[in-house]
């Protein structure tokens, strides 16, 4: 096994969070809007920028295996 095998590896660990993340908080954001329809607005803008802070974790993940290669 190389170390380029190792890094996709790493990569492959590293997108298990940010996809749980992501699951959760729309998860959540749909069960918010279910209980209260009025305030889908502002729980949508709130699931775009939570994430995209979240896959932000998901792209360290994947450039961080590319550097240290």
């Amino acid at each position: 096994m190389g170390t380029a095998a190792f890094a996709y590896i790493g990569y492959g660990l590293a997108t298990l969070g940010p996809a749980l993340g992501i699951g959760m908080v729309v998860g959540k954001t749909q069960e918010a809007t279910a209980r209260q329809p009025e305030v889908a607005g502002r729980l949508f803008t709130n699931m775009i920028i939570g994430a995209g802070m979240v896959e932000a974790l998901g792209l360290i993940g994947f450039v961080l295996p590319l550097i240290v290669k």
